[in-house]
């Protein structure tokens, strides 16, 4: 019966630290300008160009699939890296807030460049892209440490005293 009750912690556990992980990504592009004006600017361009392309008769199936495409990243960016941080934890039986902060804050800043295969080349890499891993760094470690509050702290055998 322990493994029911640590089952349910760990899914209410996730159910509190998915959505921290989302107001601290919220937080941090908000608070840098350049990813704020860079999200204003694409926000507002794409959200006419789409209210206009529907105006035109484009099938509102392409919308939905966009909408789509954007929920599955956002799921891979704030879902993928707690759940498979507190699988391992949970299997492992370990209790640091280093483990659940800093591994899923290091494989969601690590994500972008997997899906891509690889850093990018020293051209390409920008002051943009060191800020973008840092504040999905920064993400990750809020979700997992929110995790780490809640469940990860009473995972596996107690130290002794």
């Amino acid at each position: 019966m322990p493994w029911l009750t640590r089952l349910f912690l760990a899914a209410f556990a996730l159910l509190l630290a998915i959505p921290a992980g989302a107001l601290t990504l919220g937080a941090g592009v908000l608070l840098d300008p350049d990813f704020r004006d860079a999200f204003g600017r694409l926000g507002l361009v794409g959200l006419f160009s789409g209210l206009a392309d529907l105006a035109e008769g484009l099938p509102p199936d392409i919308a939905v699939m966009a909408a789509l495409a954007f929920a599955q990243a956002l799921a891979v960016l704030l879902i993928l890296p707690p759940v498979l941080t507190a699988l391992l934890g949970e299997a492992l039986g370990l209790r640091s807030f280093v483990w659940y902060g800093g591994g899923t804050g290091t494989l969601t800043a690590l994500l972008p460049w997997l899906a891509r295969g690889g850093p990018a080349s020293p051209a390409a890499a920008t002051g943009a892209e060191a800020r973008l891993t840092a504040l999905l760094l920064v993400t990750g470690a809020a979700s997992g440490f929110v995790y780490w509050l809640i469940a990860g702290r009473t995972v596996g055998p107690r130290p002794a005293p």
